[in-house]
């Protein structure tokens, strides 16, 4: 009985592993989110200058301030 609880155990384990492999090479090829108000990367750019990259990543989050500005409680 024993015996029996630890095949379905392994096999469940190993069934989840394929899903996560699967869930991760899937994330790894999408194209990445778009964010408001940043335009996306050229396709075939593949390597951005580190001023670009950090410019990006100032302008998504101050796209993301702005969208979470709510008023002043007095």
């Amino acid at each position: 009985m024993r015996g029996l609880g630890l095949i379905g155990l392994v096999l469940v384990l190993v069934i989840v592993g394929l899903v996560a492999k699967k869930q991760m090479t899937s994330m790894a090829s999408s194209a990445q989110p778009a964010v408001p108000g940043v335009a996306a990367p050229a396709a075939g750019d593949a390597r951005m200058n580190p001023q670009q990259v950090q410019q990006q990543v100032k302008e998504a989050l101050d796209a993301a301030v702005k969208t979470r500005q709510m008023p002043d409680d007095n």
